[in-house]
Formats: C-alpha cells, structure tokens, sequence
C-alpha cells in the first residue's frame, strides 16, 4: 500500500473521498495492518491503534483512524480537507514513525490518554 519516498514520508495511492465525519479514516484493517508494518519496532507490546500521519498534496498533515465503515483502499477526509474534485484516486504521504509522533505531540495528541 505504501512504499519508501523519502527519510521522512512513505508515499501510496489511495482512492481518496471526502466524509461528514471530524476525522480522516480508513478502514480499521488497513489501519492496523499500516501501524504494524511501518510503525511498529517489533519490541515489546506496542499499539497498533495510535493515528496514522497524512498529508494530501500540498495541504497541511492530518491524523488517520480506523473505521470499519470505509472500503478497504480508500482514505475518507473530512470536507474541510477534501480538494474539490473528490473522489478520485490520489498520491498519499504517510509520515514515518520519528515524524508522524512528533506531529502528533505538537497536535496534542497523547498515547496514554487514546486521543
């Protein structure tokens, strides 16, 4: 799903759709299945449920969860994030793990409290 880009972002194609929801999501397999394979260091228990990183073309970077709902290859944004000519197949940067904690730290988001 995703492949090396760069030392900070791993880059894939995901059918890209907007959604009335607060959050982006994929579906919850995906989701786990991504946590696993590019964020995990395979030491210890460690969560496979924290936000994925996003970015979307030249918007701003956005936290992913896992949502049963949404077809499996598909990223589900919020209005306010869609481009305007959604749905559509799209080139997705996911941050790595190092980049995709710290912006989660400057978002506020804490690993103890799930949010």
């Amino acid at each position: 799903m995703f492949e090396q880009f760069s030392s900070g972002y791993y880059l894939g194609r995901l059918y890209v759709e907007p959604h009335d929801g607060d959050h982006a999501v994929i579906h919850r397999d995906d989701h786990v299945r991504v946590n696993e394979h590019l964020y995990t260091t395979g030491e210890g228990v460690e969560r496979t449920d924290a936000p994925l990183v996003m970015k979307l073309e030249s918007g701003g970077h956005f936290p992913v969860l896992g949502d049963e709902t949404v077809p499996t290859g598909t990223l589900a944004v919020p209005e306010p994030l869609a481009p305007g000519d959604l749905p559509d197949r799209r080139e997705v940067l996911l941050a790595k793990a190092d980049r995709a904690a710290e912006l989660l730290r400057y978002a506020g988001w804490s690993p103890a409290e799930g949010r």
